[in-house]
């Protein structure tokens, strides 16, 4: 198992022979196989070892025998108390989602105080087919069908390649010693569930059921691959940033095979179920202005594309004080800096003001339907919202357009036009530029 062991590491280029390897290790039998495993190849590691206080006095022997290995294997051994009950209650989530957090934030941390290059888990090739199963009765797309993969970022799977049975194996013949986890006993969680009954009633129809899983696991991760591949191309070709919105050709959509996954691989990150995608694609053709929204974002038609923008809470505005450099309003922010008295900028995103004319505080705020103001290059005042019209402001956009104001007189529509009067002039001696950007995420 060795030899298997050093061939998974080098074909999946896990670790090199002087990478120095933080090991997650429970007591358990995996992680105890994957701690001997790595010491016999002579990696450099350490161990991190994290006592959830979860099982009582058996959660302070599993931390025992696991400091107690390490001194045997010569190993340095870090432990964390985890208050996992507090954070699961704070946040209202899951032990086992508490649990993940606390370990894997830790585990970092760890990396980089130490030096070390990655963090191993003892995942093996059954736990990689009960994830399987668990996406797919919960619903997952082709993602999750692949299974655990061999390596996200800086965590490694060094024991993909073994089935459970292997390990034990290993662990037999090589006379290792271990801690049982209670709860690993139990069908109370749904992996035990699956673990104790259904792998069982699968193995009987199919005795090779791990390999035959694990081919099939590496044809849906090819076949991933080229769906991202897709993905990437026509998210190229038909998706833009203009200003605080994301822009997507209706075009590209409408006569698109499995246009419902590339809208969904886009709009997941931004809280977009499939259902919802799969509306605003029937709501393709329809009147421009129809509103789809998820928790932090808002789709909307618009006439020749779907906008992607942020929601901002309405009414929302803030204050800039005469030494402030950077201020936020939702997820859009605005520098100030001192600035030569010279040509104006043609970026839109830029305001050069004459300073002098500014009486500070300003108040940055969303706009509102009595607003105007006077465009530059105009010596008449105009409405806001006629400005907005014959501009062709999108309907998202105007949800989102805020409003620079000096002492009640609006100075700068943010984005799109500073007001005449605030102008730099010849006789100007003091600029300020106020740099609008947008955080998408």
């Amino acid at each position: 198992m060795l030899k298997q062991f050093l061939s998974h590491l080098s074909e999946n280029t896990l670790a090199l022979a002087d990478d120095k390897i933080l090991l997650a290790v429970s007591g358990g039998l995996d992680s105890m196989v994957m701690l001997d495993l790595f010491v016999k190849a002579g990696f450099p590691c350490e161990v991190a070892h994290v006592n959830f206080q979860l099982r009582g006095e058996e959660s302070n022997q599993d931390e025992f025998f696991v400091k107690k290995r390490c001194a045997a294997y010569g190993v340095p051994c870090h432990v964390l108390h985890a208050s996992t009950q507090v954070l699961a209650d704070s946040k209202g989530i899951s032990i086992q989602m508490a649990a993940r957090e606390l370990r894997y934030e830790w585990f970092q941390s760890l990396l980089t105080k130490h030096k070390l290059q990655c963090v191993a888990t003892a995942h093996h090739l059954n736990d990689s087919i009960e994830t399987s199963l668990f996406n797919w009765v919960n619903g997952a797309s082709l993602a999750g069908l692949v299974g655990i993969p061999v390596r996200n970022g800086s965590v490694i799977r060094p024991l993909l390649f073994a089935t459970r049975s292997q390990i034990e194996q290993y662990a037999n013949e090589n006379e290792l010693v271990w801690r049982e986890d209670s709860s690993n006993s139990t069908d109370d969680y749904t992996r035990n569930y699956i673990r104790h009954q259904l792998i069982p009633k699968l193995k009987e129809i199919n005795p090779s059921l791990e390999h035959t899983v694990s081919r099939g696991q590496q044809k849906l991760a090819a076949e991933l691959a080229l769906s991202e591949s897709a993905f990437l191309e026509w998210k190229e070709k038909s998706v833009r940033n203009s200003g605080s919105a994301l822009v997507i050709e209706k075009v590209s959509l409408s006569g698109e095979k499995g246009s419902v996954m590339l809208l969904y691989k886009l709009l997941q990150p931004y809280g977009f179920n499939f259902e919802v995608c799969n509306e605003i694609l029937l709501a393709l053709n329809n009147q421009s202005g129809k509103m789809f929204l998820s928790v932090s974002h808002q789709v909307v038609l618009d006439r020749e594309s779907l906008l992607l923008t942020p929601r901002l809470e309405s009414k929302l505005s803030t204050i800039i004080r005469e030494n402030d450099e950077e201020v936020h309003l939702g997820s859009v922010s605005i520098k100030v800096k001192k600035a030569p008295v010279a040509i104006p900028t043609s970026n839109s995103s830029v305001a050069m003001l004459d300073a002098d004319k500014l009486h500070f505080p300003l108040v940055w705020r969303q706009w509102e339907p009595g607003d105007f103001f006077y465009p530059l290059g105009m010596q008449h005042r105009k409405k806001l919202s006629d400005f907005l019209v014959d501009t062709k402001v999108s309907i998202p956009e105007k949800q989102q357009l805020t409003v620079l104001e000096s002492k009640g007189e609006i100075v700068w529509v943010v984005g799109h036009r500073i007001d005449n009067r605030f102008k730099l002039m010849p006789d100007t001696k003091h600029a300020l530029a106020f740099t609008v950007t947008t955080d998408f995420s």
